[in-house]
């Protein structure tokens, strides 16, 4: 997946089957996330959090109440779905056994719903499984 710019390329993480940013430092930035396995997705995938949100892995450093732009592509689907959000979860350098990155609650916009239902419908049944994600 080509990056927008130098500054926000994403390296791939192979224990999730996700795509993680670079870090730039800055607060406010566009990210890409690719998560190209269904697990990967369930993983991530913060249902909890009112009007859905994903979990981010970077090393990015970041405040609660940032904004950010998520541009997504999800499994082998072509299309990348873009969607703004706030972050909203923290998960710091250290913390025990949880991969460091943020979690961003999707934008209340048109946007921010579509990426909801597109996650939700590609996880189905799997939203009531009990296996451990990066957050809750």
């Amino acid at each position: 997946m080509p990056a927008l710019n130098a500054a926000n390329r994403t390296n791939p993480d192979p224990s999730t089957g996700a795509d993680k940013t670079a870090d730039t430092g800055t607060r406010s930035a566009v990210m890409q996330l690719a998560i190209r396995q269904k697990a990967a997705l369930y993983a991530a995938y913060m249902p909890f959090v009112e009007r859905g949100g994903l979990f981010v892995p970077t090393h990015r450093q970041a405040s609660l109440g940032d904004e950010v732009y998520l541009i997504l592509s999800l499994l082998e689907d072509p299309a990348r779905i873009p969607v703004s959000g706030r972050v909203v979860w923290i998960t710091p350098t250290g913390a025990s056994r949880r991969q460091q990155g943020l979690g961003i609650q999707f934008a209340n916009d048109e946007a921010g719903r579509n990426a909801r239902v597109r996650i939700e419908e590609i996880l189905g049944a799997k939203l009531g499984s009990s296996q451990p994600t990066h957050t809750i």
